[in-house]
C-alpha cells in the first residue's frame, strides 16, 4: 500500500463536530527535530447552545447535531487545508470512548467515505487522541518517552503514562465519579451560573478568595493512597459545596459566589495538580503533558507550572485549539501510527463507549502466518 500523505479525521465523541486534516511528516524519527505532522484544517461545529437549555450535554440531541454537521464541517475543513477530497488518503475516526449514538454517527460517515474514496480507515483511542494534538504543535520540541499525561475534560478525568504514543500507554489513574470538568458544570447550576460551567465558574473566581472555605479534596487520605492514589473522586466535593451553600441559606445569609467558586476551583485543582506531579516522582518522569477542554482553566496551567518547576518537572500543554474535542488530533493519532508503518483498521468495528486508553487503534488485523 502507497503510505498516505493526507489524512482526514472525524471526531463525535460527545458535543463538538471534529473534522481535522493532517499532512504526514516524511521520512525521519518521530522524535527527530523537524519530523512533525502538519496541521492543515482543524474545523468545530459545536452543539453546545442546544445543549444550554437543559444544562449539560444530552446524548441523543448531540447525535442529531453531528449528523446534521458533519457534510458541511467536512466541506469547510476540505476548502480550508487548500486540497480535495479525492487528495485525502486515509480517513481516522474516534471509536471510542464517548457517547454511543454519537460515536456511531461519526463512524457511519468514516467508513462510508473510506469505503466511497477506496481510501484506509483508522479507527483510534478518542483519550490517547488528546495526546496526540501535542504533535501538532510545530513550535514544540518532539515529544519524549516516558512522559506522563494529565487529561481532563467534561467527561474524562484520567492519569497515564506514556512509553510510546502507539503502542505503550498505561492507565494509572481516573475519576470513579464525576469527571472535573462535569463538576464545574454542576456547581456551577448550583451557583445558578450558565452552561458550561468552567468558564462560569473561572470568570466567578476571578474576584474570589481561593483559601475563603476549605472544600474536601477527594481520594486524597493517607488512607486512599493504597488502592486509589492515582484515582479522582469530585462527587463529593459537588455535594460539599452544595451542602454549604444549603447551610448558608437556612441561615439567611448571602452566598459569596466569587468565594465558593474560587474555593471550589482551588480544590479541584490541588487535587489534579498533586497526583500528577506524584505520578511524575513515582515513576521518575520529569514531564508532564496537559490535555482536554478544563486545561482552558487558567489556575489549572498556572498552578501545574508553578509545583511543577519546583519539581523540577517540564510540562507541555497544546494550543487551546487543539485541547477541547477535535479531529485533528485524530488525524493526528492516525497520521503517527501511518509513519510508524501500522496497518488500517478492518470495518469490522463499532461505538465503544468504554474503550481502555490501552487500546490505541482497534480493529487491527491479524498479522499474516508465514
Amino acid at each position: 500500500m502507497t503510505e498516505p500523505k493526507y489524512v482526514l479525521g472525524i471526531e463525535t465523541s460527545c458535543d463538538e463536530t471534529g473534522i481535522g486534516i493532517v499532512r504526514v511528516r516524511e521520512g525521519g524519527s518521530a522524535h527527530e527535530a523537524g519530523a512533525r505532522h502538519q496541521l492543515l484544517s482543524n474545523t468545530i461545529a459545536s452543539s453546545m447552545d442546544e445543549h444550554a437549555r437543559y444544562g449539560g450535554v444530552v446524548p441523543e440531541v448531540a447525535a442529531r447535531a453531528h449528523l446534521e454537521a458533519l457534510q458541511p464541517a467536512i466541506e469547510a475543513a476540505i476548502a480550508e487545508s487548500g486540497i480535495t477530497l479525492a487528495d485525502i488518503d486515509a480517513v481516522a475516526v474516534t471509536s471510542g470512548p464517548g457517547l454511543a449514538g454519537a460515536l456511531m454517527v461519526g463512524i457511519g460517515a468514516a467508513k462510508a467515505l473510506a469505503v466511497s474514496l477506496g481510501k484506509p480507515l483508522y479507527a483510534v483511542n478518542h483519550l490517547v487522541g488528546h495526546i496526540a494534538a501535542d504533535i501538532l504543535d510545530p513550535d514544540a520540541p518532539p515529544l519524549e518517552y516516558p512522559t506522563v499525561a494529565l487529561l481532563v475534560s467534561g467527561g474524562h478525568t484520567s492519569l497515564l503514562l506514556v512509553r510510546d504514543l502507539t503502542s505503550d500507554v498505561e492507565l494509572l489513574g481516573e475519576t470513579m465519579d464525576d469527571a472535573a470538568g462535569e463538576a464545574f458544570d454542576k456547581v456551577a447550576r448550583i451557583l445558578g451560573l450558565p452552561y458550561p460551567g468552567g468558564p462560569e465558574i473561572d470568570r466567578a473566581a476571578a474576584s474570589g478568595d481561593p483559601r475563603a472555605i476549605r472544600f474536601p479534596r477527594g481520594l486524597s487520605r493517607a488512607s486512599d493512597r493504597e488502592k486509589h492514589r492515582y484515582d479522582f473522586s469530585f462527587s463529593g466535593l459537588k455535594t460539599a459545596v452544595a451542602r454549604w451553600i444549603e447551610q448558608r441559606e437556612a441561615a439567611g445569609e448571602p452566598v459569596p459566589v466569587a468565594d465558593v467558586a474560587a474555593s471550589f476551583r482551588e480544590a479541584v485543582v490541588d487535587v489534579l495538580v498533586t497526583k500528577a506531579l506524584d505520578a511524575c516522582a513515582e515513576h521518575g518522569v520529569p514531564r508532564l503533558l496537559l490535555g482536554g477542554g478544563v486545561i482552558a482553566n487558567k489556575r489549572l496551567r498556572d498552578l501545574t507550572l508553578e509545583r511543577a518547576a519546583q519539581a523540577g518537572v517540564t510540562v507541555r500543554i497544546p494550543p487551546l485549539s487543539l485541547c477541547t474535542d477535535n479531529g485533528a488530533m485524530i488525524a493526528a493519532l492516525a497520521a503517527e501510527l501511518i509513519a510508524e508503518g501500522r496497518e488500517p483498521s478492518t470495518l469490522e468495528f463499532g461505538a465503544d463507549s468504554t474503550l481502555p486508553v490501552t487500546q490505541i487503534q482497534v480493529a487491527v488485523p491479524e498479522p499474516v502466518s508465514s
